[in-house]
């Protein structure tokens, strides 16, 4: 499914994931928060482990419940940043897929022949599309034209791509996580079964409060994007694998589609509740959107002196 057709069917589906419906909480509308200084390592290492990956019936893809084998390996504490993925564009002068022509699709309404990509919009109106095609929206602009980052170098960059990620990665001599090796470092770091609060009911991760799409209170104090690593680190050191924004995998589940894992800023306990590291959504590789974003694994590295082989 290339771009254009993918952005259809957004639109007839009106949003990015199909969840289960679940009660909500009233909250208290919360100020932005100060962020703390970015984390002093960029990489971590998550050991080895045998795990259950997935669930049995929380959301049919993401059944069955097996055991995976997955080895021992470094992955980047934060989310890429906008200033990061500014470095690679000055670089190499790399052009995203948002930034080119889409393609020429039979019957395509025109905006969608023009360079853009897709944004959230909530509904209005009684419109229930809440994804729609924004010409010049890409990753300098995420949410159209008349949007920038500037002042926003520490906000995950989003409106990349499957390659665009996958190039950025290449240059920096990275990899992206697949789909195990993503889950196993949220399930061992301590990521929450449910929703992402403390003992005090404190949001520990950046997602949507409130009735969605009609409202987010906002009380973990973003209504969109948070700067990287603003929110505290797993057990691992790693910031924002839940919420904030998705995550491309390296795994494919057809030749136009790959997993994307960690729910986003979106995810809501009325309707998405995907901030839950056995969830998973299905992307189209061609087509990036406000809310997925990037984060690298280094295979290069060797394993800490001290760290001992997994057996399985």
């Amino acid at each position: 499914m290339k771009r254009g057709a993918a952005l259809i069917a957004f639109a007839a589906l009106g949003a990015l994931a199909a969840c289960g419906a679940k009660k909500t909480e009233r909250h208290a509308e919360a100020r932005t928060p100060t962020c703390p200084p970015m984390p002093a390592r960029d990489y971590v290492w998550i050991p080895g482990a045998t795990f259950t990956m997935g669930a049995d019936a929380t959301l049919p893809e993401e059944a069955p419940a097996r055991e995976v084998t997955v080895k021992g390996f470094w992955m980047a504490t934060h989310e890429v940043t906008n200033a990061e993925f500014a470095e690679f564009v000055k670089a190499t002068g790399y052009r995203t897929l948002a930034e080119k022509d889409p393609p020429k699709l039979p019957g395509a309404p025109p905006d969608m022949l023009i360079p853009g990509s897709a944004v959230f919009t909530a509904p209005t109106d009684g419109n229930p599309n809440w994804w729609r095609w924004v010409v010049g929206a890409e990753w300098r602009h995420p949410e159209g034209p008349k949007t920038g980052i500037a002042g926003r170098d520490r906000d995950p960059v989003v409106q990349v791509g499957y390659d665009d990620a996958l190039a950025y990665a290449r240059w920096k001599g990275k990899a992206l996580p697949d789909e195990a090796q993503w889950e196993l470092a949220a399930a061992t770091g301590g990521a929450r079964r449910d929703v992402p609060v403390d003992a005090n009911g404190k949001p520990t991760a950046n997602y949507y409060q409130g009735v969605f799409p009609v409202r987010d209170l906002g009380t973990d104090g973003f209504k969109s994007r948070a700067p990287v690593a603003c929110f505290p680190a797993d057990k691992h050191g790693v910031h924002d694998l839940i919420g904030n924004v998705w995550e491309w995998t390296a795994s494919a589940i057809d030749p136009d589609r790959n997993v994307i894992k960690g729910g986003s800023f979106l995810c809501a306990a009325n309707y998405c509740a995907r901030y839950r590291a056995a969830a998973r959504q299905f992307q189209e590789r061609s087509l990036g959107t406000d809310h997925v974003g990037i984060r690298l694994i280094d295979t290069a590295r060797p394993p800490p002196p001290d760290e001992k082989p997994h057996e399985g």
